[in-house]
C-alpha cells in the first residue's frame, strides 16, 4: 500500500502492454506544433500526423481540429458506438499560456449518443495544456478495446503507451487518484500529472459526461472539471477506456513560445487588475464562481422550476449563492489552470457523503455551477443545498452530466404529475417534485444500470419514445414538456418571454447549450434587440465570436463575467469591445499574427460553417430540427398560463391584438401559442438569411466559396439540398 491508501504496485502487476510509441520531443512555436496524436485503442495503433497547412490555415485549432479530424475518421452512416467514432480533444494557439486569465481549456468532439451529429464541449482541467506542452496540438482516439485499457502520454520522455487495466477504478473520483499515485514519482510531481476518465453511470446512460482532473497541491487532492454535454463519457466508456493520462513537469510562462512575451504578459496584467479591482462589485465570481446567477434568475422568472414551467419559486432563497458559498472553501486559488485570477472553480472540502457506494466518505466536490443548482435543484422542486451538492458530487464521479440529469429527471417527475408513470413503473421510487431521497436513489440505479434508472438514463429523447411505446403516453403532450431538441437535453434558463434566446438555443449547432448564443439578458431583461433585425445580427455576431473562445482554447468566463468600469458607455456594451481588444492583442503576441476583429469572425465562421454542413451529413441541422419543444416557448398548460394571466392576457391584447376578456383559459393558450409560433418561424428566416443559408438552413454554396471551406466533399453534402 502507498501513503495514498491504493495499492499500486498490485494494480500495476495486473497490467498487461498493448503498445509503444516514441516520438522526438520538439518545443512549441508560437502556440502550435504543428502535429497531432493518433490512438486507436481497437488495434493498439499510435502514430502521430502533421498538420496542413491549409487545416492550421482554415481550421484555426481547437475545435476546429477536432471537427476536421473527426470529418476525416467518420462516414454518413457512423453511428457513436461505431469503432470509427472518434473522441477528439484539442487545444489552440491560445491555451496553455498562464499569463492571460482563462487560457487553459480544451475542446472535446465526438458523435453524439443522444443526438447522432457532432458534439462540442468545452473543459478546463490540466490534461488539454499539459497534451499541448507534451507535443501535439490534438488527440484523436478511435477503435473500440476488447479490455479496459489506460492510454499513458509521458511528455517528459516522449513516450506513448496503451495497457490493459482490469484493477483500476471506474468511478472518477477514485480513479483520478490513483492515476495521480501512479504516475509521479514523488509529492512534487503529483501536480504534473492530469486524467480523462468517465464513470460507471457513463456504462448505463447516454448522458455521460468526461471529467479532467487537475491536481490541487493546497488541498492535496485531484479535482474534476467536466466535459458535459452529449454523452461523450458514454463514448469514452464504449471503447472500454478507464483513463487517458498525460505527465508533463516543464511549465514555465513561455512555454507557448509566443512572438511577444512582454505584450503577453502587459495585456494579462491589465485584466488581472481588473478582476481584483471590479469583481467583488460585479459578479462575485471569485467568491461562488456561476452560482452568483441563481438569485438573478430568480428575481427575473428565469430561473427553471419544476420542468421549466415557471420562472421562480418563494422556496428558492434556499438555494441562492450564499447557501453554496457557506459551504465551500474560501481563501484558495481557485483556478483551474495557472494564472487565472478569476479563480471560479469553487469546492467544498470534507463535504461528508449521506447515500450511495460512498455514504460515510468525506470528499471534496467540485461547483455547483449555476446549472447543475437549477438543474438538480429547483426544476426538480429540491431546495436543500446538501442534496444538490450530493447530486452534483455523484453525477461527477459516476461520469453523468448534470444538466442532462437535471433535465431529464424533471421531465419524469412531470410524468409522474401527469399519470404517465407510477411506481409500478419506476421500480418504487416516488419521484414526486422534491423527493430528493427519490432522485439521489434514481442516480445509483443509473451508477448501478439498474431497473428504471435504465430507461432515465436514455435522456428526454429516449423516454418519450420509451412512455409512448410502453405506457401509451400522448407522444404531442410528451414532445411539448419533454424539454430537448436535437436529442440533447436544454440547458438552464426559462426562454418563454425571450424569442431571441429561444432560437439560442434551438438554433445551436449541437442542440441547446448557451454556450453559442445567451442573450436573455440582452433581450428580455434590457430590450437591447427589440426587432427581428436585432435579434438576427445577435444571433449571428455571439454564436460567430463565442466560437472562437473554442478555436483557441479559452475560457468565455473573463470575456464578460468582469466588464471594465466603463463599459456601460462604450457603443456595444454587450461586446465588452475593451476586451475583444484584449483577445486580438494576446492572439497575435502568442502567434505573431495580426488579427482585427472580421478577421476574427471569420475565423469562427469557417468552422461554424463547417459544423453545420457535419450535423447535415450525419442526418441533422436542417430547419425542422431547429424547433423547440412549445415548454421553451410559451405556456403549454392552463397552470402554467394561469400562473402569469395579467402577463399573457396583456399580450394577447397588445401584441397579438385580440382582446382576452369572455375568453376561457385553454383558449388563450391556443391563441398565444400560434402567436409566438409563427413569430418564431420569422426569427428563423431572419437567422438563416443573416447567415448565409437557405430558408432550410443549408449554407449556400456562395457562403462556403467565400469562407474558403468549398471542399468537395462538403459541396457533396449541400448541393442536393440546393436544387
Amino acid at each position: 500500500m502507498t501513503e495514498s491508501g491504493f495499492d499500486i504496485a498490485g494494480l500495476e502487476a495486473g497490467h498487461r502492454p498493448v503498445s509503444e510509441f516514441r516520438y522526438e520531443k520538439r518545443p512549441v512555436v508560437r502556440g502550435y506544433n504543428d502535429r497531432t496524436l493518433y490512438v486507436n485503442v481497437g488495434n493498439g495503433r499510435i502514430a502521430e500526423k502533421p498538420v496542413s497547412a491549409d487545416m492550421r490555415a482554415k481550421f484555426t485549432g481547437g475545435k476546429g481540429y477536432g471537427l476536421r479530424l473527426l470529418w476525416d475518421a467518420v462516414n454518413p452512416s457512423t453511428k457513436w458506438d461505431d469503432p470509427e467514432n472518434e473522441i477528439n480533444i484539442a487545444m489552440g494557439p491560445v491555451c496553455g499560456n498562464t499569463n492571460y486569465p482563462g487560457s487553459g481549456k480544451s475542446l472535446v468532439v465526438s458523435i453524439s449518443p443522444t443526438t447522432g451529429i457532432p458534439i462540442d464541449c468545452n473543459v478546463g482541467g490540466y490534461f488539454g495544456p499539459f497534451l499541448k506542452f507534451a507535443g501535439f496540438d490534438a488527440l484523436e482516439v478511435q477503435g473500440k478495446a476488447d479490455r479496459d485499457v489506460i492510454v499513458f502520454i509521458d511528455g517528459d520522455d516522449g513516450v506513448v503507451s496503451i495497457f490493459e487495466a482490469p484493477g483500476e477504478a471506474v468511478d472518477s473520483h477514485v480513479l483520478a487518484e490513483q492515476m495521480v499515485a501512479m504516475f509521479s514519482r514523488d509529492e512534487k510531481d503529483r501536480q504534473h500529472i492530469s486524467s480523462v476518465s468517465a464513470g460507471t453511470g457513463a456504462e448505463h446512460a447516454l448522458i455521460g459526461c468526461l471529467n479532467f482532473s487537475f491536481y490541487d497541491k493546497r488541498r492535496k487532492v485531484a479535482r474534476l472539471k467536466q466535459a458535459g454535454r452529449g454523452g461523450i463519457g458514454t463514448v469514452f466508456r464504449d471503447k472500454k477506456i478507464k483513463a487517458l493520462v498525460v505527465r508533463y513537469s516543464g511549465l514555465d510562462v513561455s512555454s507557448n513560445n509566443p512572438a511577444d512575451l512582454a505584450g503577453l504578459q502587459e495585456t494579462g496584467l491589465k485584466l488581472h487588475r481588473e478582476i481584483v479591482t471590479l469583481d467583488d462589485q460585479q459578479c462575485r465570481m471569485r467568491e461562488i464562481g456561476t452560482a452568483h446567477l441563481t438569485e438573478i434568475m430568480d428575481e427575473y422568472d428565469l430561473l427553471p422550476t419544476r420542468n421549466y414551467k415557471f420562472g421562480s419559486s418563494p422556496d428558492s432563497p434556499g438555494l441562492d449563492s450564499h447557501a453554496f458559498s457557506a459551504m465551500v472553501t474560501h481563501g484558495l486559488p481557485d483556478g483551474c489552470w495557472y494564472g487565472c485570477t478569476m479563480a471560479c472553480a469553487k469546492a467544498a472540502d470534507g463535504f461528508e457523503l449521506a447515500t450511495g457506494p460512498y455514504r460515510g466518505h468525506k470528499v471534496t466536490v467540485d461547483g455547483p455551477e449555476y446549472e447543475t443548482v437549477a438543474g438538480c435543484g429547483s426544476n426538480i422542486g429540491v431546495y436543500d443545498p446538501r442534496v444538490v451538492m450530493e447530486l452534483n458530487f455523484y453525477c461527477d464521479t459516476y461520469g453523468l452530466d448534470t444538466i442532462s440529469f437535471g433535465t431529464s429527471t424533471a421531465f419524469v417527475m412531470e410524468c409522474w404529475e401527469k399519470g404517465v408513470l407510477d411506481s409500478t413503473r419506476t421500480g418504487g421510487l416516488e419521484m414526486t417534485w422534491g423527493n430528493g431521497p427519490a432522485v439521489l436513489e434514481l442516480l445509483h440505479r443509473i451508477g448501478r444500470g439498474e431497473g428504471f434508472g435504465l430507461v432515465a438514463g436514455l435522456g428526454v429523447r429516449g423516454m418519450k419514445k420509451y412512455f409512448a411505446e410502453h405506457y401509451g403516453a400522448d407522444p404531442k403532450l410528451l414532445q411539448d414538456i419533454g424539454c430537448e431538441c436535437k436529442g440533447l437535453e436544454y440547458s438552464q434558463y426559462v426562454s418563454k418571454e425571450s424569442l431571441a434566446q429561444q432560437g439560442g438555443y434551438s438554433m445551436a449547432l449541437k442542440g441547446p447549450q448557451h454556450d453559442e448564443a445567451w442573450l436573455i439578458f440582452m433581450d428580455m431583461v434590457n430590450n437591447r434587440i427589440p426587432t427581428f433585425e436585432d435579434k438576427a445580427e445577435a444571433l449571428y455576431y455571439f454564436p460567430m465570436f463565442r466560437t472562437w473562445f473554442g478555436l483557441q482554447g479559452l475560457c468565455k468566463l473573463p470575456w464578460n463575467d468582469i466588464e471594465p468600469a466603463d463599459n456601460a458607455s462604450t457603443d456595444e456594451p454587450a461586446k465588452v469591445p475593451e476586451h475583444v481588444e484584449n483577445y486580438l492583442a494576446i492572439y497575435k503576441a502568442i502567434t505573431g499574427n495580426d488579427l482585427d476583429r472580421d478577421g476574427l469572425i471569420r475565423q469562427s465562421a469557417r468552422v461554424y460553417n463547417f459544423q453545420k454542413v457535419f450535423c447535415i451529413r450525419m442526418g441533422k441541422g436542417r430547419r425542422i430540427d431547429d424547433w423547440p419543444p412549445y415548454r421553451m416557448m410559451g405556456p403549454v398548460t392552463v397552470e402554467e398560463y394561469e400562473s402569469r394571466a395579467d402577463r399573457y392576457d396583456k399580450q394577447l391584447k397588445e401584441q397579438v391584438g385580440i382582446d382576452p376578456s369572455g375568453m376561457g383559459t385553454p383558449g388563450k393558450v391556443a391563441a398565444l401559442r400560434a402567436y409566438r409560433e409563427d413569430r418564431y418561424e420569422k426569427l428563423l428566416d431572419a437567422v438563416y438569411k443573416r447567415k448565409g443559408w437557405t430558408r432550410e438552413g443549408v449554407p449556400t454554396v456562395e457562403t462556403l466559396h467565400d469562407l474558403g471551406i468549398d471542399y468537395p466533399e462538403v459541396l457533396e453534402v449541400v448541393k442536393p439540398l440546393l436544387e
